[in-house]
């Protein structure tokens, strides 16, 4: 069951990088250094690549050896190693990769062996394809939907846990508190819009809960002042 886990695609690639040097550097420590530059999170190249769940990329020297009985072995090359999870299928997903982020990945394939021959959006999925190894053991941690269905989701948890808590005064309000409250929530599915992918969303990557979450839900909030206006 080796690369999907229901509507998920767990995607490794080993790409091999060329021996080589350039301005007295070899090929692999250039490549290093480019991923050391790289931002993270929200920041970082594959947050722009639609439907990405988790995507890790790194340099393998070589095969780690663990001492006899075990054979010492070596690889010919240095690899450039990408994983990924995603919702959906392989070829639409890398089309989307290239469209995204063609640029960078011009910038940082160019020393790898053969990509000298991808100059269009399917050559990459063909060579990304040749790459391929597959993802043994892969198990999908998340709710199995689109990215943007869960990242909806994940920003009406927390705006959800805000409202409960600004609002539990009401209850000590009598008939006037459950009539805000009763405002107060219309007013908070207005601001979710549950239906609306692209607004009040969570933002793509981030690791820290956005700080305009409680703020936009206070101002749902009606008193009983207000109500009687």
């Amino acid at each position: 069951m080796g690369n999907r886990f229901g509507n998920a695609y767990g995607l490794t690639v080993l790409i091999p990088i060329k021996h080589g040097t350039l301005d007295n550097r070899a090929y692999d420590k250039i490549v290093r250094d480019q991923l050391q530059q790289w931002p993270l999170n929200e920041t970082s190249p594959f947050a722009s690549v639609p439907n990405t769940y988790l995507a890790r990329v790194f340099l393998l020297q070589d095969v780690f050896y663990e001492g006899a009985p075990a054979v010492e072995e070596h690889l010919k090359n240095k690899y450039l190693v990408f994983t990924s999870n995603f919702h959906g299928e392989l070829e639409p997903y890398l089309y989307g990769m290239w469209e995204a982020i063609d640029d960078i990945l011009q910038t940082l394939l160019k020393f790898c062996v053969g990509f000298d021959k991808v100059v269009s959006a399917a050559d990459f999925v063909n060579y990304i394809k040749r790459c391929q190894i597959k993802t043994s053991l892969f198990f999908n941690g998340s709710n199995d939907k689109p990215l943007p269905e869960q990242l909806k989701a994940l920003y009406v948890k927390q705006a959800f846990i805000h409202f409960a808590y600004l609002t539990q005064h009401f209850r000590n309000q009598g008939s006037a508190g459950a009539k805000s409250l009763q405002q107060s929530f219309k007013n908070f599915t207005s601001l979710i819009d549950i239906n609306n992918l692209k607004v009040n969303t969570w933002p793509v990557a981030t690791t820290v809960v956005p700080e305009n979450i409680e703020s936009d839900v206070e101002k749902t909030l009606v008193n009983e002042k207000e109500l009687a206006e």
